[in-house]
């Protein structure tokens, strides 16, 4: 198989606990990166996988692994572990995965899942809503939209983001996270293929020219996959469109490569906010 083959691949690097006394990687360790990767294909699918399997009315179990070992991996090497749905039958699914360093196949698998009542448990048939999302990401079609509104459209869904992250991961008291900008703003929420609520911001007017992005949140399982970068390419698109000249947001100091990835550059010195140090960034439109 060949890179070109998999439209998702998960990079890796070999850690010293992972070789064996012939300083190669134990064998045992390629399940575990195999494994890791199939959690990053999900990811790459916008479908958290606890959430999307329960929303399914079921749950995935290995049937079959099979690893067959071409060349070893060694300390220190960064591996791109390939993951593809090969085939979806009536209630089982084939992944194939390879794990290349560079464009040499290392290691080569085979898992078969099946899809089964989650207590009992006895085989399902395989949902049409998850042939359809594993059909349209092979495919390369997208994986996630993006809707744009109001607060009285979009606020229900926003809410219940903001709320889970702002509030309930980070401690930030509901008093203030909450204001009455929220009506008067213009927010964007990402959803999935089944239509899930992914991840949420808000567009408002800082002063004459110059709007302000802001409750940028992306729930915790989907951090990474680009669906924040969506959400914020459709609040940076909406400005343009409104005439606005310059975008400023106030950035988490932890979460600020992620807007310079997008053009922006900080302001001004770290300030606090919520008890969280925050910098100023602008991005010119």
């Amino acid at each position: 198989m060949k890179r070109s083959e998999f439209r998702f691949t998960e990079r890796l690097r070999v850690r010293w606990a992972e070789v064996d006394m012939q300083k190669i990687v134990f064998n045992g360790h390629y399940l575990m990166y195999i494994d890791t990767a199939v959690s990053g294909y999900w990811r790459a699918m916008a479908a958290p996988y606890e959430d999307t399997l329960k929303y399914l009315g079921g749950d995935l179990f290995v049937r079959k692994s099979t690893l067959e070992y071409h060349a070893p991996a060694r300390f220190d090497d960064v591996l791109d572990v390939g993951i593809r749905c090969g085939r979806v039958g009536n209630s089982s699914m084939v992944f194939n995965g390879v794990v290349f360093r560079q464009d040499e196949v290392l290691v080569s698998a085979e898992l078969v899942y099946v899809f089964a009542d989650a207590v009992a448990p006895t085989p399902k048939p395989v949902p049409q809503e998850l042939r359809e999302l594993l059909q349209n990401f092979e495919a390369g079609r997208p994986m996630t939209t993006v809707r744009v509104g109001s607060w009285d459209e979009l606020g229900a869904d926003a809410h219940r983001i903001r709320t889970t992250v702002f509030i309930e991961e980070q401690g930030i008291p509901a008093e203030m996270e909450w204001d009455d900008a929220d009506q008067g703003c213009v927010h964007a929420v990402a959803y999935n293929h089944f239509g899930a609520p992914l991840a949420t911001g808000r567009l408002l007017e800082h002063v004459p020219g110059v709007a302000k992005i802001g409750r940028m949140a992306v729930s915790q399982s989907m951090r990474g996959s680009r669906v924040g970068k969506a959400v914020l390419d459709a609040l940076m698109k909406t400005a343009r469109e409104r005439g606005y000249r310059e975008a400023v947001l106030h950035a988490q100091v932890s979460a600020s490569p992620f807007y310079v990835r997008s053009g922006f550059v900080p302001r001004g010195s770290v300030f606090d906010e919520v008890g969280i140090p925050h910098v100023e960034m602008v991005c010119a439109l």
